[in-house]
């Protein structure tokens, strides 16, 4: 089990001892004792960073390249970025890690940042590279308990101890043009969009409405794939497994997806997401009625991408329940610094008035129930970039429903790998066994712990 978790967790080929010699110098270095002077902190952007800079009280500035923040007390944060894309971020973070137990005080990663995609691989107990909050002082059950209950599991190991936290809740959308469902349906009201909307056999008439009057339901395939992933009964892999598990919802996708792109009711010149296709999807011109969004997709992907005025886009209900995304917080095993870094953590996941404030200043929907609960009820929190409507009020009853899908360590891998592969079948490049084989391949390439993909009977 040991060697999987490596496998997983190293790009080079290391022995498990150096793992295991990272995971036993923790424990006695976060009993207590002198602090650092030295905060490194591992992350692909300057989002964490900011919200550092917003709420926690104890910064005193930043330098003007931002990679260096100093505290009150002296104690200086050194922010190490290194982009998402090709794996980038994750190799050096995890090369940090292997040098974790002979680096020098100065030199260890104190805190690390994961995406929902790959949490699991660093929250795993075997790996022990994010330190339980119990090993910091931090109580999950009485010092989180305002936190969403699904984002506690997400951040917590096979045994329930939670190894993270995050200051986000990620709860999506559907976010509708009100010129076209005035077009289409003579209502822009996000209460009967929502009646239209409200499930999938009710979307997929209402697609045909959009259809006749020239529009595309949703821009990409790749924007469901959200909603149907987050259903799936079982990992991908099982604990102690090397099988990669397709869940039928799954495969639900695959099939729903090409009927929907055969039907017309998706663009076939949009091939998945994070593609200039895809952005120009978004804009004033384009005939996409819809995209499936949490609030940071509004605020940092739909709005840079809109070219026309305020007011035109709405939220409303989704479909099903989903979520999309997060970042969370660890405390790095071997720290010198465990009282700064519970202290920030504290202060960015689990202080309702920081998290409203975050709310406030950048439409983040955040980790506190009756903080977005207030806040859901509360005008001030209404958008300029949706009309003056509250979004508040549509995610906050999604946040409360939603079942978080089973996680593994091969998350990540598995959910574009299975994008990428039926994607060339939704284009008609490949046929579905092809499509179903080139997976296969492409998984044990990016996994060659694995030994067999299963699929749905």
């Amino acid at each position: 089990m040991k060697k999987r978790i490596i496998s997983i967790l190293l790009v080079a080929v290391i022995t498990a001892s150096s793992l295991a010699g990272c995971g036993k110098s923790s424990s006695s270095d976060a009993e207590g004792g002198e602090e650092g002077k030295v905060i490194n902190v591992y992350s692909w952007n300057d989002e964490f960073r900011k919200r550092v800079e917003a709420v926690y009280p104890k910064v005193k500035e930043t330098s003007k390249d931002g990679t260096v923040t100093t505290l009150n007390d002296g104690t200086e944060i050194h922010w190490i970025i290194n982009p998402n894309q090709d794996g980038v971020y994750q190799q050096k973070l995890d090369e940090a890690l292997m040098k974790q137990a002979d680096a020098s005080a100065d030199d260890k990663v104190d805190i690390f940042l994961s995406e929902t995609d790959y949490v699991n691989k660093y929250t795993d107990a075997d790996a022990d590279v994010a330190m339980p909050l119990t090993s910091l002082g931090i109580n999950p059950d009485t010092d989180m308990a305002e936190q969403y209950e699904f984002t506690k599991v997400t951040a917590s190991d096979v045994n329930g101890v939670q190894r993270g936290s995050t200051w986000q809740c990620c709860p999506g959308l559907l976010v509708y043009r009100r010129d076209i469902a005035m077009d289409v349906f003579g209502t822009d009201d996000p209460e009967a969009i929502g009646q239209k909307v409200k499930d999938w056999d009710t979307l997929k008439a209402t697609a045909e409405e959009l259809k006749a009057k020239g529009y595309y339901t949703f821009s990409s395939y790749a924007d469901t794939f959200r909603l149907y992933g987050n259903s799936i009964e079982a990992s991908w892999v099982s604990p102690g497994e090397t099988t990669v598990k397709v869940d039928q919802k799954i495969m639900d996708w695959v099939k729903d997806s090409k009927e929907w792109l055969d039907a017309g009711y998706l663009d076939k010149s949009v091939k998945g997401q994070w593609n200039d296709d895809w952005n120009k999807a978004m804009g004033s011109s384009a005939k996409v009625f819809a995209f499936l969004f949490p609030a940071w997709g509004i605020d940092f992907t739909l709005k840079p991408n809109w070219d026309g005025e305020n007011g035109v886009w709405g939220v409303t209900n989704p479909p099903q329940e989903y979520n999309w995304g997060g970042s969370y917080i660890h405390a790095c095993t071997g720290t010198d610094n465990p009282e700064h870094v519970k202290d920030i953590i504290l202060a960015l996941t689990a202080d309702k008035k920081n998290l409203l404030k975050l709310s406030k200043d950048y439409a983040e929907f955040t980790n506190t129930r009756s903080g977005m609960q207030e806040a859901a009820g509360d005008a001030s929190y209404s958008s300029e970039f949706l009309g003056g409507q509250n979004s508040f009020q549509y995610f906050a009853p999604v946040a409360e429903n939603i079942q978080i899908a089973p996680l593994s360590a091969y998350d990540q891998g598995c959910v574009e790998l299975i994008q990428n592969s039926f994607s060339d079948y939704f284009q008609g490049a490949v046929d579905f066994d092809k499509a179903k084989a080139n997976f296969e391949t492409a998984i044990i390439e990016r996994y060659p712990d694995i030994t067999a993909i299963q699929w749905p009977e």
